[in-house]
């Protein structure tokens, strides 16, 4: 869905929703989330806000990007992921491709410290139902899942007139079609892992490990993983130090 297209909602939106944009207490009773950070006074603080404002609802929390699929394929409708972009295993924005790919039924709200507009946007682009800073306060964070739940697509307002670069959309689209274990290979790539330390990480074999990054390489349309790297790391929501020995040999 093009942008222009999506229910955009920012903080004025969310008070103007009035009745129709709340959950009753029945409602919230019957609602599921998962929180996804992988710092746990984060993690407790989020999950203590919609306690607090979905009484009943059932609440699991995940310190990384594996745990949160681990939640995800244990079974039981989620009604919404707040997902952080920069813990073990996300690649930044290339983790909430892998996420989608695996799950595009469960809608996913970013909750990351960048300020950054464009950031932002590209989010929404790859699929996200919101995004809403660190910075904010409770009641607005509240505020921000009440609308996503209700259908909109929220964002902060200086965020709304802000577009994605063309290049970027295409390299989302791109990320966006890797499986849940080629993203697992990429992120290790990333830290600069040859094949035979990644094949021990992910208990597979080492030529599986060479297919993996075969289609990797095609998917995102390069041809080397110094290429591969670089593309992922341009998904980062933040500058990211490129691994040291991101050349390991194919």
């Amino acid at each position: 869905m093009a942008l222009g297209d999506m229910q955009v909602a920012g903080p004025d939106d969310t008070e103007t929703q009035g009745a129709a944009g709340m959950v009753g207490p029945a409602a919230a009773a019957g609602l599921s989330f998962v929180v996804a950070d992988d710092h746990p006074m984060v993690r407790d603080a989020l999950a203590l806000a919609l306690a607090g404002a979905f009484p009943g609802a059932r609440i699991a929390q995940a310190g990384s990007l594996a745990e949160t699929q681990a939640a995800l394929d244990a079974g039981g409708e989620v009604d919404l992921v707040i997902l952080d972009l920069d813990m073990p295993g996300m690649l930044g924005l290339s983790g909430l491709a892998a996420l989608r790919n695996a799950h595009p039924s469960v809608p996913v709200a970013i909750v990351s410290a960048t300020t950054n507009p464009a950031a932002m946007r590209q989010a929404i682009t790859m699929g996200a139902a919101g995004f809403i800073p660190k910075l904010a306060a409770a009641d607005r964070f509240v505020e921000a899942v009440q609308a996503i739940l209700a259908g909109a697509v929220w964002l902060p307002e200086d965020a709304h007139g802000e577009t994605v670069a063309d290049p970027d959309q295409d390299l989302a689209r791109r990320a966006a079609q890797l499986t849940p274990q080629q993203h697992r290979v990429l992120s290790l790539m990333v830290e600069g892992k040859a094949n035979k330390l990644i094949a021990y990480e992910m208990q597979i074999s080492e030529p599986t490990v060479k297919a993996h990054v075969t289609e990797i390489l095609r998917k995102l349309g390069v041809s080397s993983r110094t290429q591969a790297v670089i593309l992922a790391q341009r998904l980062a929501p933040g500058p990211t130090p490129l691994a040291q020995t991101a050349t390991a040999p194919d």
